[in-house]
């Protein structure tokens, strides 16, 4: 039994390896910064300077400055991008920003019409005019290629 590789065939075996190989070189890199963070600053937090504060308030980012010892003034932030981690960011690979951004934003959609909360009563943050129907034909509204779903029942 011959097997004869067609020329897309040999091309795509080319761009996997060439994928593969660019992925193992930012593992790497992320792996070399994340061991001279560790050995630079050990366990404490990374304080902002004030350089580094006004460049994120002039692209527009507003910070709050948290009092000492109080980790659960943020608790809500904290499981949400929990959640965004667990359910969006970790299932993916990222070659820019852009595709990030629009991830994030096809979440926060998601997030905010279509996931349940158990913080609600597993309901909707808002809910749409389909929630509650009992009859007609359950559709199924998929965001980021299949990876986050919504079931509901079409108008009768």
């Amino acid at each position: 039994m011959s097997f004869i590789l067609q020329p897309w065939q040999l091309l795509l075996l080319i761009l996997a390896g060439w994928v593969n190989r660019q992925q193992q070189e930012i593992i790497e890199y992320l792996r070399t910064e994340n061991h001279v963070l560790r050995e630079s600053h050990g366990k404490k937090r990374i304080k902002l300077n004030s350089v580094f504060r006004s460049l994120l308030e002039d692209s527009g980012v507003k910070s709050v400055r948290l009092p000492a010892r109080s980790p659960n003034l943020n608790a809500h932030l904290e499981r949400h991008m929990r959640s965004l981690k667990v359910e969006c960011l970790n299932r993916m690979i990222f070659f820019g920003e852009n595709p990030l951004q629009k991830a994030v934003n096809e979440f926060l959609g998601h997030y905010h019409q279509e996931r349940n909360h158990q913080g609600l009563g597993n309901r909707l943050i808002a809910a749409g005019e389909e929630v509650g129907r009992t009859i007609g034909k359950v559709r199924c509204h998929e965001r980021l290629g299949g990876m986050l779903r919504y079931y509901y029942r079409n108008a009768a």
